[in-house]
């Protein structure tokens, strides 16, 4: 009888390991659970931190460092991957954490209406110095709220107020706002063909929308959120009529703090390419996840969290999705199960009884092997 061949194939669990270091962890939990296995692993990434390495991993690409603005102004040192022997349109891969991740603020001095995403903006401008006339940017893992003026910023647009003074940057400014100036706008995006990677599918504005769905965990408090949100419509109405995008209601807008809808801006007034696409489906195309699931007898995802947000376009659902297209079961392991998306038959959570979220995260690698054991294991009996 032919050993069972298990596609193990998670994103990071953030804070805690990244994909590569998941993947090898479910592994050995499956080994103890089935020891008849044949295991693949193959780290996975939605277009938040990690999406870098995940298409590293599957290409032959250079590692950039560049240093740029970070999210409160101080300057960063921010990686990115450009793959120069891809044909005539060398490609670079950024991911907008690197110059506006969340985890780039400490805790205590997180000042979610004066972040920026004024780094990404660099970061691109950057890689197209170095060549790359193809640019996917990864939006997840941000902590800027901005809609993505910042980077717009950088890449030329000056946004004005009623007496025709520039903007500073962060999103609560954007409530001011009177015009948007485009005659300087970057020649840096001159035949740049952007692919902005969301890993979510929120608009930008209300009840669903990014200030109101993933503003608390950036810092945002219930007296702030009313607004940035106006701030942010402020914005999204000024492009509609000075740059005649109607962006408001874009599925994946509010990725990332709003950040694809100043790229979509940036790209317009440039007249550059530019569309927003599922994180997810990117990276699973570049590393080949279909046909890894179609070799498999049984696929293993798992994230930090299972709940909510996940069926907006995470990893896991978007994993579970092509293994019910092409008939495979798959499973989930999660530090926190709150709830399963569609298509994921089983989930077992990772963080022991009686520990805080931040006490599970420093536990690393055991809890999530033990858990990948338990849930084989069932898996095994039911089958």
């Amino acid at each position: 009888m032919s050993p069972l061949r298990v596609l193990v194939c998670p994103q990071e669990f953030k804070g805690s390991l990244t994909a590569t270091d998941a993947a090898e962890a479910l592994a050995s939990g499956i080994r103890t659970a089935l020891h008849d296995v044949q295991l693949q692993t193959l780290p996975l990434a939605d277009g938040g931190p990690g999406t870098v390495d995940a298409c590293l991993a599957a290409g032959n690409g250079t590692r950039v460092v560049a240093t740029v603005a970070g999210p409160l102004g101080d300057p960063v040192q921010a990686t990115y991957a450009l793959f120069e022997d891809g044909g005539p349109q060398p490609l670079a891969v950024i991911e907008s954490a690197a110059a506006c991740g969340l985890v780039l603020v400490p805790s205590g001095q997180r000042d979610p209406g004066r972040a920026s995403t004024f780094g990404v903006g660099e970061l691109i401008a950057h890689a197209a110095s170095r060549g790359a006339r193809r640019i996917v940017i990864g939006v997840g893992g941000s902590g800027s709220n901005d809609g993505g003026a910042g980077a717009a910023q950088a890449l030329g647009l000056y946004l004005r107020d009623a007496g025709g003074t520039e903007l500073p940057r962060g999103g609560v400014a954007l409530e001011r706002l009177a015009r948007i100036d485009q005659r300087s706008a970057s020649t840096a995006l001159a035949g740049v063909e952007l692919r902005v990677a969301v890993d979510v599918t929120n608009s930008l504005l209300g009840a669903a929308g990014a200030t109101a769905i993933y503003g608390p965990q950036k810092g945002v408090r219930d007296w702030e959120a009313p607004a940035l949100d106006r701030a942010l419509a402020r914005w999204a109405r000024r492009i509609e009529q000075d740059l005649h995008m109607s962006l408001a209601t874009q599925t994946g807008a509010g990725a990332g703090g709003g950040l694809p809808v100043g790229l979509l801006a940036a790209a317009r007034a440039a007249g550059a390419n530019a569309a927003v696409e599922s994180g997810a489906a990117l990276v699973a195309d570049a590393v080949g996840l279909r046909e890894a699931i179609q070799a498999a007898d049984l696929v293993v995802t798992g994230e930090g969290s299972l709940d909510e947000q996940t069926g907006y376009g995470k990893t896991v659902a978007y994993v579970a999705e092509l293994a019910v297209e092409l008939g495979r079961p798959c499973l989930a392991v999660a530090g926190h199960v709150g709830g399963r998306p569609a298509g994921v038959a089983d989930a077992e959570a990772s963080m022991p009884l009686g520990v805080t979220t931040e006490q599970a995260m420093a536990l690393g690698a055991p809890p999530l092997r033990d858990a990948a054991e338990r849930l084989v294991r069932r898996w095994a009996e039911r089958a």
